[in-house]
Formats: C-alpha cells, sequence, structure tokens
C-alpha cells in the first residue's frame, strides 16, 4: 500500500502520511546517502523546514538491507540496484582482458566473462549503487574506519580552513558515533549519536581451529590483535599496523545503522522536527534565478515516479514520470553522490563549457573540474584454497600494512577471511566452497586520481560515461605497493602449516608452488583491480584552483545558494573506507550551514 500511496504523490513527513507537497522548504536535500540523510535529519532538528529527495523506495524494513549480514544479497537485490556499467581506461584491448567484463545477451539477461554468447552486448565493468532511502550505506559491506589524518590535514592546507584539521574533525566522528564495544569513558569515541558501531567478536581466538590458526599467523608476523580497536584516538594511530578488529556500522544485533534509522528516529520524534522525505523522486535539474548578478539555486525540477533512472532494472524508458517543481527559501544542497551529483550540477548548467556546450545546455558557471578528477582505491585481494575444508567460527578481522614504497603513512587496509570477494558482477560473488581464504586488500590514497564522470547526452535519465581511467600516474609505484602486500600476506598464510597448507592459490599467482615473476603478478593486478568507493567529482578547493568546485563550507564556486555534501566533495579518497568519513563530512556540513545562519542571524 505505501508504494502505491508514494508513486500517486504521496509522501512521508513528521512519522505521517499527507497528502499535499508544500511548495517550498528552507532546505532541499537531494540524495539520502550518508551526505544526505544525516544533514536532512540535522537541519530539520535544528528548526528548519527540510524535504529529502530520493530517486528509491524506502527499504529500511527489508532484512537483505536491514542487516549487515546480508550485504551480497543486498547488493544484488534489483529493488534497490542501480547497476552502472565503467570503464578502468581508454585502452580497449586493456579492457578486454578484464575477466568479470558484463554484457547484455540476446535474451536480455547478463553474461559475465570473456566468451560471451553471440549476439551479446558489451556494457563493461559493473559497478552497482544503491537507490534506496539510506542510500549505499544500505548496501555496502559496513565498515567503519576513519582515515589517516593527513586526509584531513590536506584539506585544510588547500583551503586554509582549520576546520578541517584532523585534530577539529574528529569531534564530528565523537557526536555521530554510538560506540557499542568500548567502555563510555574512551577517548576520542562517542556513545550518543546515531551511527551505531560494533567490532567483530575475537572470540573465535580462543577456539582450536583452523581459522585461529590463520589469524595467529597474521598477528604473528604483522602483530596487533583480532579485537583492537581500529579507530583508536592515539597520535601514531597512522602509523600502526598489523590486526584489528574489523569495526561496522551496525549495532549489536547487526542492524545497519546512521542513514535509513537517523530519518526514522527524526521522524518519529515526538518534537515532530519539519522533515519531509520524499521517495521515488528523481531530480532532473537545479532551478537557477540569473536576475540578480550572481547565479543562485531556487529549487529543483524532478521526475515523480518509480524506476525513472536508467541505471534501474526496472527501467523502462516510454514511462516517464510526473514533472513537477520544489522551491527553496534557503538553499539547494545536492548529496546525490559521486557519479549523479555531478550530472545534476550539469545538467543545470554548472561544469565545462565545453561539454555542456556539445549538448546544449545554457551555461550558468563555468566550472571545468565538475566530473573530473574522479578517484577510488584500487582493490585486489590474494585468493587461495587451503588443503582441507576450514574449521572453526566465521570470522573476519582488518589488517593495516605500511609497505615499502609508502608515503608517509600506512597505505593498504585488508580484510581476511574464509570468503570470496574479487569485485562485483550481476550474481556476485563465486562461492568457492569451504576451503576458501581471501585477504582482500584497498590501496590507500591512489597516486592517480585521472577519472571522469561525462554526460552521454541533456536527457537527466542516461547514465553518464564513467571512466577511472586507473594507474594513469604513478601506477607502477601502486602496483609495486599491492604486490608487496600480497607477498605479506602469502608468507604469513603459508606459515600455518599442514593440514591447512600447501594453498592453491587462485589469485594473482595460481597453483600450489608460486613461481610468477612479480611482473606477472603486477599484470594481474593492474588488469583485474576493482573499487567500489568512487568520490571527488566535485572535488573542495580554492577558488584560484580552476579544478576546484567547492569552498571549504561546501559552497559551488560561483552560484549562491547550492551545496555538494557527499563523497564526490573529498578533493582526495578517504582512507579505505569512505562511508564513515562521508557521515562526518556530514556533520561538518551541518556545523557550517548552522554556523552561516547565526551569522547572518536567521
Amino acid at each position: 500500500m505505501l508504494r502505491q500511496l508514494l508513486a500517486a504523490g504521496v509522501f512521508l513527513g513528521a512519522a505521517t502520511l499527507v497528502t499535499a507537497v508544500a511548495e517550498s522548504y528552507d532546505y532541499i536535500v537531494v540524495g539520502s546517502g550518508p551526505g544526505g540523510a544525516p544533514l536532512a535529519a540535522n537541519l530539520a532538528r535544528a528548526g528548519y523546514s527540510v524535504t529529502l529527495l530520493e530517486a528509491g523506495d524506502d527499504l529500511g524494513n527489508n532484512k537483505n538491507f536491514s542487516e549487515i549480514a546480508n550485504f551480497i544479497a543486498a547488493g544484488n537485490d534489483e529493488k534497490s540496484r542501480w547497476d552502472f556499467f565503467v570503464r578502468h581506461s581508454d585502452d580497449k584491448a586493456r579492457e578486454a582482458k578484464y575477466e568479470k567484463t558484463t554484457w547484455r545477451t540476446a535474451d536480455g539477461s547478463f553474461y559475465v566473462g570473456l566468451d560471451p554468447p553471440e549476439g551479446s552486448t558489451r556494457l563493461g565493468i559493473y559497478y552497482p549503487r544503491a537507490a534506496t532511502l539510506g542510500g549505499c550505506a544500505m548496501h555496502n559491506g559496513g565498515i567503519c574506519t576513519l582515515p589517516n589524518d593527513a586526509d584531513w590535514d590536506y584539506i585544510a592546507e588547500i583551503t586554509g580552513d582549520d576546520g578541517w584539521l584532523a585534530s577539529n574533525m574528529r569531534k564530528y566522528f565523537e557526536k555521530m558515533e554510538a560506540n557499542e564495544y568500548l567502555p563510555p569513558d574512551t577517548p576520542g569515541h562517542g556513545y550518543n549519536g546515531y551511527v551505531n558501531t560494533t567490532i567483530s567478536d575475537p572470540s573465535f581466538m580462543k577456539e582450536n581451529s583452523d581459522v585461529q590458526e590463520l589469524t595467529s599467523q597474521l598477528i604473528s608476523h604483522m602483530g596487533g590483535d583480532a579485537g583492537r580497536d581500529i579507530n583508536a584516538f592515539s597520535p601514531d594511530r597512522d602509523q600502526t599496523t598489523g590486526v584489528f578488529g574489523l569495526t561496522s556500522h551496525a549495532d549489536r544485533n547487526g542492524k545497519r545503522a546512521g542513514t535509513n534509522t537517523y530519518l526514522k528516529r527524526t521522524l518519529a520524534d515526538p518534537a515532530k522536527f519539519n522533515l519531509t522525505i520524499q521517495l521515488e523522486t528523481l531530480v532532473t535539474r537545479i532551478l537557477i534565478d540569473q536576475k540578480h548578478g550572481k547565479p543562485s539555486a531556487t529549487g529543483v525540477e524532478v521526475l515523480r515516479g518509480s524506476h525513472q533512472y536508467e541505471a534501474d532494472p526496472f527501467y523502462n524508458a516510454t514511462k516517464k514520470g510526473k514533472p513537477s517543481r520544489i522551491y527553496a527559501r534557503k538553499e539547494v544542497i545536492i548529496a546525490g553522490g559521486t557519479f549523479n551529483s555531478p550530472q545534476i550540477l550539469k545538467l543545470s548548467g554548472i561544469g565545462p563549457a565545453p561539454e555542456l556546450k556539445k549538448f546544449n545546455i545554457p551555461l550558468v558557471k563555468d566550472l571545468p573540474g565538475v566530473g573530473e578528477n574522479l578517484g577510488d582505491n584500487y582493490e585486489a585481494g590474494i585468493q587461495s584454497l587451503a588443503s582441507k575444508p576450514l574449521n572453526g567460527s566465521f570470522a573476519l578481522v582488518s589488517v593495516f600494512l605500511k609497505t615499502r614504497s609508502a608515503r608517509r603513512t600506512r597505505n593498504i587496509q585488508a580484510w581476511c577471511g574464509g570468503f570470496s570477494f574479487e569485485g562485483f558482477w550481476p550474481g556476485f560473488p563465486t562461492d568457492y566452497g569451504q576451503n576458501q581464504y581471501e585477504c582482500a586488500i584497498v590501496h590507500i590514497n591512489p597516486r592517480s586520481q585521472a577519472g571522469y564522470v561525462r554526460l552521454r547526452s541533456d536527457d537527466p535519465r542516461e547514465m553518464p560515461d564513467i571512466n577511472f581511467n586507473f594507474f594513469a600516474k604513478g601506477g607502477d609505484e601502486d602496483l609495486t605497493d599491492m604486490l608487496d602486500a600480497v607477498k605479506t600476506f602469502r608468507t604469513a598464510l603459508n606459515s600455518a602449516g599442514s593440514p591447512i597448507t600447501p594453498f592453491n592459490e587462485r589469485h594473482p599467482c595460481p597453483g600450489v608452488n608460486q613461481k610468477c615473476t612479480d611482473e606477472a603478478q603486477k599484470e594481474f593486478i593492474k588488469l583485474q583491480s576493482y573499487s567500489h568507493h568512487a568520490t571527488s567529482t566535485c572535488a573542495i578547493g580554492p577558488a584560484h584552483d580552476p579544478m576546484a568546485v567547492l569552498d571549504s563550507k561546501f559552497r559551488v564556486h560561483g552560484v549562491g545558494n547550492l551545496r555538494v555534501v557527499d563523497a564526490s566533495a573529498f578533493p582526495k579518497v578517504p582512507g579505505a573506507f569512505p562511508v564513515c568519513p562521508t557521515f562526518m563530512l556530514a556533520e561538518k556540513a551541518s556545523a557550517d550551514i548552522l554556523a552561516d545562519l547565526e551569522e547572518k542571524g536567521e
């Protein structure tokens, strides 16, 4: 019944269903992920009227999404998926070697591999996003790790805004966190926020099992322990390596926390905060007033209806939603994510002038950096099959490494356990049985951010052209870092001894007696690396930087009453897993906006 009401234009607000949409609000927030959801809730709690626009539906009561352990099911669930397909380079020969390439077959189904049936159409490298209330925080693996302090300090350095210093940003983490695994007086953590954090249960280390033995070997070679706090507040944190517990944005019952849950708590609060959530509402462009000199955002145009975007598996080009306009008395805030935020800006006339001219989009503000600077962590892994089925409790641990060519701080985060994870494709992952063991590797601070998100047309329903341009700069150094990590894990795991070993490695050096050259392994990593932490297409930077899109307060350079608050705002990829840094970003944006209002006397 709820879906039918929403499709009819009814929306969710103040914990009740109502039948009329206000013409205007103080704030319009576009997108309900870890940038938009907390920001919308915070502004409403501060006493302002806010409408939050989400192109998808609310799946917060669906166990695929509400329970963190079901993230594989969530990532494959058609009810929330937006199926993007990307490239890793402009080299067609290189792209043709990606083993998980996805194709559309003649009968409309997917084929994954390098030998598609006749009549198939190549789609590319699968990159799923989530269109549901809560955004990608509703289908991710839930890993909550803070970036190196240097990532925050870098933003302070390029903008001159000391509010970005790591010493200041920690307070936003404390504000958002509801820690459930440490004593309540532990410094640097919060206990009353909206993002519950829990740690993987280290009790498996008391077992006499294969899983315990493999983890013991990791600890023996690298240090640490399976219950160590990965987000500890200590001056040498960013140099500390070894094994840690795996921290998630989930409560002790395994329920996801942070976006959908915070919005629902705000709607249900007896204070009746003025928050309205409009589902199945696709924003097509920002309304701009240019009558008073400087262009200024006044609202948005939307299409109301389900499955309006081409990436949606249920998209039907002939079923166009009902157009409508929503107005903002104060500001429009875009939080559509790294792919869609630059698309919305460009469709609204804000972006590189030559690109907009190509599609006859009237220019509002020439900002060459919109859609450029796309970055992501490189991800790979060492995956092997033990000589016997691995016994013991299913357990995951996290590992930080600092390789020989690391720049200043640790540069590898991995998560290890009896699983298989080789990237994304429809129906991922492949289960290799109970013998499987993997350390999935995330390269922190890639040396290259040369990707882009560019329009294919002026149709807001059409997916953009996305190319990550992996390894365009500093590629050999980054590949060396990743290979060094692989070798470190290989040595540790092979030390477990019989009957667990010898391992039959699947990649990057197949077989039992690995004799691959470094060059062959680096080539495999280069060709088969994947990613799912896209950032930086609306990067923060000083006004004199031609590629900067936002100032240090998230305001779009040269356009009034318009901000972007999501992972696209980071000038560089923050750490290994950007979801909790994006929650922190939302907290800083909330503080900046409220400070602006106070200064204006509003």
